[in-house]
């Protein structure tokens, strides 16, 4: 078993202080964008989804199933739900008729841009509320935190092969 140094317990700390704000902050700012951009009831994992379709276009369900660490029965019923709202389309692989691939809509996209407008207003509206050196705090943060999250995707796809 790995000795835990002093270096560890303090990033440990660290992390156990910012997973629980960064995991409500998503909560808020998912479940607000999506009533805020008028896009009605859309599920968590449809909105997750739908994101990753839209930024892989032509993925296979089997592909989304194993990025996503979800069951492929749960991504086909995903799927299906998104193409009954015309916001993903299933197009028949040109090597291989009896494949798929998934392609985000226009309407997605306008989804989409219209989620991610109302996350910026919602967080825009907080974000004046608080003071001038936290803001800044928050804007530097962000490389850091764009750098932690590549880690994370990289680690979980690693693990997956």
């Amino acid at each position: 078993m790995k000795r835990v140094t002093m270096a560890d317990e303090t990033v440990l700390r660290q992390a156990r202080t910012l997973v629980p704000v960064l995991y409500q902050l998503s909560r808020v700012m998912r479940l607000q964008g999506i009533d805020a951009a008028g896009l009605g009831q859309l599920p968590p994992s449809e909105l997750e989804v739908l994101r990753y379709v839209a930024d892989a276009p032509g993925v296979s369900v089997s592909t989304l199933a194993r990025d996503l660490g979800l069951h492929a029965s749960n991504v086909s019923a995903t799927v299906r739900a998104l193409v009954a709202r015309n916001l993903v389309r299933r197009e028949p692989d040109p090597n291989d008729r009896r494949a798929v691939r998934l392609h985000a809509t226009l309407d997605a996209a306008h989804g989409s841009a219209r989620i991610e407008d109302a996350w910026a207003r919602i967080f825009a509206d907080a974000m004046a509320e608080i003071s001038d050196e936290q803001r800044a705090e928050l804007a530097s943060a962000a490389p850091a935190l764009g750098a932690l999250a590549e880690r994370l995707r990289a680690r979980r796809a690693a693990e997956r092969g």
